[in-house]
């Protein structure tokens, strides 16, 4: 490690540094199955390290950089502030390089969204409009429902084969996760990361989580919109004007 980093003193050396201690020395942070950082491995790629000799256990590899993308799925009908700030959230705590919004055709587990394909993507795209990190892609849109979440990561993984992908997975939909269209292929793609906005019991949750408390949901958007009341302040003001032009969500229901 002197080699590399220069930075072990002759008593670490003596006494022996283990992996961790290592890192630590080098003013990296450790954290195993922590939301904001994965856990190390001799494959892991570390941040901000480029190029750089690391000793594994007597066996010198060569440490990486590598891109980490989250991918955000929903119906987004109609995307909102609740969706924006716990995306901003994620990229924070994951310290993600791009956060990839991707709008289903048609959930399998849901009824079919209110609001058009096409107006649900426009809203999408004019929320996250000047957000550094954050992009639309709209391939769920493309291919015929229903909407699958292994498709979508196998269509991005081949796109970039490097980087590591971060599906962000809503609290209420973790308990459905065994139902899903060949989820053990798509947890050897994928790392879940589950979003909670305060209201779930997270006591046995196996994923890292992030969380925080936002009483936003697209159901209450549509009853308000239905009913004639206000939603700003619930989704940015591209959106409302969206909404507002298209007359979106005017007839009752959820």
């Amino acid at each position: 490690m002197r080699r590399t980093f220069d930075v072990a003193t002759e008593q670490n050396e003596s006494a022996g540094l283990h992996f961790s201690e290592h890192f630590r020395a080098c003013g990296i942070k450790y954290f195993a199955g922590n939301a904001a950082e994965y856990e190390l491995t001799e494959r892991t790629v570390v941040h901000n390290l480029r190029n750089l000799d690391v000793d594994l256990g007597s066996a010198n590899k060569k440490a990486v950089w590598m891109k980490k993308i989250g991918i955000y799925g929903g119906t987004f009908d109609p995307i909102h502030h609740g969706h924006l700030i716990l995306g901003r959230q994620a990229c924070e705590e994951l310290r993600l390089d791009q956060l990839i919004f991707v709008p289903a055709a048609l959930s399998p587990f849901k009824k079919p969204p209110r609001a058009s394909a096409e107006a649900r993507l426009s809203m999408l795209q004019a929320a996250i409009e000047s957000q550094d990190g954050f992009t639309a892609d709209d391939c769920e849109l493309k291919r015929p429902p229903p909407s699958y979440s292994i498709d979508t990561a196998l269509q991005i993984r081949e796109r970039d084969a490097t980087s590591k992908l971060f599906w962000l997975i809503g609290a209420d939909n973790v308990g459905a996760l065994s139902k899903w269209h060949r989820v053990d292929e798509l947890k050897q793609l994928v790392q879940f990361v589950v979003l909670d906005r305060g209201c779930s019991d997270l006591t046995q949750q196996i994923y890292p989580v992030v969380q925080r408390n936002i009483d936003i949901s697209a159901t209450e958007i549509r009853k308000r919109v239905a009913s004639g009341r206000s939603i700003r302040y619930l989704v940015p003001k591209t959106v409302e004007e969206i909404i507002r032009k298209e007359n979106l969500y005017r007839e009752s229901g959820t």
